[in-house]
């Protein structure tokens, strides 16, 4: 956590060095969404930059294996749950919208 009154503050420019901006981003997300005071957790941050490495490192290896992914029609049992569950999130964020 970060606080100036336990001697561990971080200016703007110092977090972005340290954590990049993206894991900033992430960090600073997860902060807080009350009315209460946020917290920016390094850990959190150091996480994010983390997933993120792995997100790219996925990206990069499924581009270079395209060829051998499967194609065609998405007619599998387990296509139809997919596309259900999609389906199912999306009507539920409707629904929360509509409110």
């Amino acid at each position: 956590q970060m606080s100036k009154s336990t001697g561990n503050f971080l200016t703007l420019t110092q977090a972005v060095d340290k954590f990049s901006a993206d894991g900033m981003r992430l960090a600073l997300a997860d902060a807080g969404d009350t009315v209460e005071d946020a917290n920016f957790v390094e850990a959190m941050a150091d996480a994010g930059i983390l997933r993120l490495y792995t997100w790219v490192e996925w990206v990069k290896e499924m581009i270079a294996n395209r060829d051998s992914l499967r194609s065609g029609p998405a007619n599998t049992f387990n296509d139809r749950v997919f596309a259900s569950e999609v389906n199912a999130g999306i009507m539920k964020t409707d629904q929360n919208y509509e409110k």
